[in-house]
Parts: structure tokens; sequence; C-alpha cells
């Protein structure tokens, strides 16, 4: 695959239908989406695998909702990685990139070198959609289960969407010739076309963690063993790329399955703190609530978690009994 094949692949989401089988999916492939991630932070290595995990689950997830704002994937443990939290930015004009964001929060001291996902204890796995102003939230919850926080999200849309769903992640430092050492990460999910529109569920499940084969059988349940059979064929560097194209991966795969593909979606890093919304976090505070969060220096400060943007604030100007901050 050339460069250029290569480069118009990368943070990308290529929808696909599976006709024979009456399957959709998505291939995803993400680079710089990754780099703009990652330097924001000083992560160990099992952290900064466990964030490029959870960020290709949420370009995978958040390409298959019809969103309009917002959709959220987080993980809370009691180990020593405490949290996970990425976000996925609905295109606001059609044609231009989604946005994806994330960061997680640990214990450096209780880190071990055992594999990333050692790291989670238990804990939860959550998916929020918000489709903004004048809607209410949605959030699904499911235990942490499995070996992975594929697993947990794949248990997450039997148990409360009834939805079978298979991801098949890589991810990992790279090491192209002529080109620095950076994480890539690449993907396919697959899911039964649902009945329904997804994340149509209103509960949380039963509590009993079901898998996506006790949700088909009979032809169904032939149809998602075969896929899963040829999915499984699949190895690390054709889902990490660069060296062959997600068109030709499907074909190699599923091409008894008649696939179809659409459009593909463009993903970048983004961040959508600014000095205004920090300015409305802070404007249910009273004056002597503001005057605690002041600094020696007489301001008030705030640090982005997910790109680590730095706000310095006249502490006169923030609260409910700010003074204008333009000085009108």
């Amino acid at each position: 695959m050339s460069l250029g094949t290569k480069i118009a692949w990368d943070d990308t989401v290529l929808p696909f239908q599976l006709d024979v089988s009456d399957m959709r999916g998505r291939v995803a492939r993400l680079d710089g989406v990754l780099d703009g991630i990652l330097k924001q932070h000083d992560y160990p290595e099992q952290v900064e695998a466990l964030v490029a995990e959870m960020a290709l689950l949420t370009a995978l997830i958040g390409q298959t909702v019809s969103l309009r704002w917002k959709l959220s994937l987080q993980v809370q443990s009691k180990g020593a990685v405490r949290m996970i939290a990425t976000d996925y930015y609905a295109p606001t004009v059609e044609g231009e990139p989604a946005r994806i964001r994330a960061y997680a929060s640990f214990d450096r001291d209780r880190l071990t070198n055992s594999a990333p996902f050692d790291q989670v204890g238990e804990g939860y796995f959550a998916i929020m959609i918000d489709q903004g102003e004048g809607t209410q939230p949605y959030q699904g919850i499911t235990p942490l289960d499995g070996a992975s926080i594929s697993a947990s999200a794949e248990a997450y849309f039997a148990q409360s969407e009834q939805l079978p769903t298979r991801f098949s992640l890589s991810f990992g430092k790279s090491t192209e010739p002529e080109v620095g050492e950076h994480w890539r990460a690449g993907g396919i999910m697959l899911q039964h076309m649902p009945k329904a529109s997804p994340f149509a569920a209103s509960g949380e499940g039963t509590g009993e963690i079901l898998t996506a084969n006790d949700l088909v059988d009979g032809e169904e349940g032939e149809n998602w063993g075969r896929v899963n059979i040829l999915l499984d064929t699949v190895d690390d560097l054709e889902l990490i790329g660069p060296s062959i194209a997600p068109t030709d991966l499907l074909i190699r795969l599923f091409h008894e399955e008649s696939p179809r593909v659409y459009d593909a979606q463009m993903v970048q890093f983004g961040c959508t703190c600014s000095e205004e919304r920090v300015r409305q976090s802070l404007s249910i505070y009273s004056a002597r609530d503001i005057e605690k969060m002041t600094t020696p220096e007489g301001m008030v400060t705030a640090d982005c978690q997910f790109c680590g943007a730095h706000y310095v604030l006249d502490p006169a100007t923030v609260g409910f009994d700010a003074e204008d901050a333009s000085g009108a």
C-alpha cells in the first residue's frame, strides 16, 4: 500500500455490512488521534495501552450511534488504574471529522509489571450518550468482565442492549522505518443488525452477565458463529496496518459474506474545554467558596484533564457573585 493510501486510512472509521449474514461492522485505524491524546500526559506504558484500547473502542462505538452531540465511555475500578474516560463528539457539519479525547487517573505506586488489564481491578464499564440541550442523557453500566476492556464492552452490549457484538483489536507502539516510535491502533467491530435502534434499552439488564452467544440461536446463531470464525483469522498487523487497506482486509476476511462498505468517517483528537466552560463550572460557587480556591498568588486556576490546558482566572470574575469579566 502506498504512503498516500496509508495516510488516507489513518484516523478513519469505515462502516460496512455483511449482506449474507445480516451483520454490520466498523473497521478503525488510529494514529494521529492517539498521538494527540497520549502526548498530553506522561503515562506509563501499561496506562498508555489501556487508554489506546479505550480510544479505539470509542471510535468504533461512536460511529454506530445516530449521534447529535457526545458519546462517553468510562471505566471505574478499584485497581491501580482508577478511571479511564473518553469522549466522542459527533461532527457538527457533514464531512468534518469526529473528535475524540481521553485521559486516565491512576496510582503510580500501585502499578506492576503485569499486563495492562491487570492494572484494572474490580469495577464497571459504562457508556453514556448525551444528545445535547433539551434531551435526557442515557447511561448503561455493566461490571468489568473478561480479560480486557473490549471483553467488558462486549458484555455491556449483550447485557444492556441484547445486541450480539464482537471486537477484535490490536494496539501498540509502531516502529515503521524512517518514522519515530509512536502508538497505532486498529480494530474491527462486528454486530448483529439491531432489531431496533442501538442503545434503546431502558434498563441495565438482570444482573447476570450475558454473552453474545446467549442471544442467538438457529440460523442467526450459525451466521454469528461463522463470521466470528472468519474474524478469528485476522492478525495484528492486518488490523493496525499500514500494509493492507481496510477494504482489502474486509474482502480477505468476508468475501463470501458479500461485504458492502459505506463512507468512512474521519476522526481526530479534539478537546472542548475553554475558559467559558471553566467559568460555567465555577458559576455555582459563592465568593466565599471562590476565596477558598484562590492560590497564594491571588488567582483561581484550573487544568483540563484531557488536553492539559491551564486556565488562570481573576477570582473576582468567577462564581455567582462575579463581576463582569469583560469589565463592562
